[in-house]
């Protein structure tokens, strides 16, 4: 009688990423959906020409809670001068490579991070000047073919809703219904359409953590009705 080793399949390993990390309160962010930034804090503009210099991705995260408080009523030069705050970074985030828009007169910084990843922190790798951490990534669960139809469907619906919602402002309107929008799959869309909307930062940060999409469009979706009622 011939025994045959059992063979099991291994999860594959997480993708792992450094990042510099920028925590700011209520600033969540969700991927494919670019973050625009003024940048003015002596630390951040070092990160910011750190991160363009070396090609590392830049974490924009909601924060847990505050760690250390700034002095009040600063004038811009001495926000220009000092650091500001520090904060707790939220667990899970975008990130994305860093474009500089501008660089104005008095060293202030307007760039553009394209966040089209969304990580998890598992290591901080460097506190100061700025914080450097080693992430994993967190992709959301395969999908089958019969939960495929389903988002589209679903996103179907919440086009349908935004159209009616926005029959007042044109721009809104052309947006909806222009090619990128509507030929956008629908796993990209459960998080675009969160970057429209106006929504309280521990609700969008609930968003962002779902990893499956059609809890995140059945949850938009909830949300646009209710806003209807």
């Amino acid at each position: 009688m011939c025994s045959h080793p059992i063979v099991t399949e291994l999860a594959p390993a997480p993708v792992m990423v450094e990042v510099a990390l920028f925590p700011i309160p209520n600033s969540v962010t969700f991927p494919g959906v670019p973050c625009p930034l003024h940048v003015f804090e002596p630390r951040y503009r070092q990160m910011v020409r750190h991160c363009l210099d070396s090609d590392l991705l830049m974490g924009v995260c909601h924060t847990e809670k505050l760690v250390h408080a700034n002095r009040q009523e600063q004038s811009l030069r001495d926000m220009l001068s000092s650091n500001q705050s520090t904060y707790k970074p939220m667990g899970i985030f975008s990130a994305g490579p860093v474009e500089l828009m501008e660089e104005l007169g008095d060293g202030r910084l307007l760039i553009q991070v394209h966040t089209d990843i969304r990580l998890r922190l598992v290591e901080e790798k460097q506190t100061l000047p700025f914080s450097i951490w080693a992430c994993e990534e967190m992709p959301d669960e395969p999908l089958n073919s019969g939960e495929a139809v389903g988002l589209e469907q679903t996103k179907a619906k919440i086009m349908q809703r935004l159209i009616v919602i926005t029959h007042q402002h044109k721009e809104a309107q052309a947006m909806l219904i222009g090619e990128h929008w509507q030929q956008m799959p629908a796993e990209q869309f459960s998080f675009a359409v969160a970057g429209l909307l106006h929504m309280p930062s521990e609700l969008a940060q609930a968003l962002l953590e779902m990893t499956h999409p059609q809890a995140r469009l059945d949850w938009v979706l909830e949300m646009l009705n209710a806003q209807s009622h």
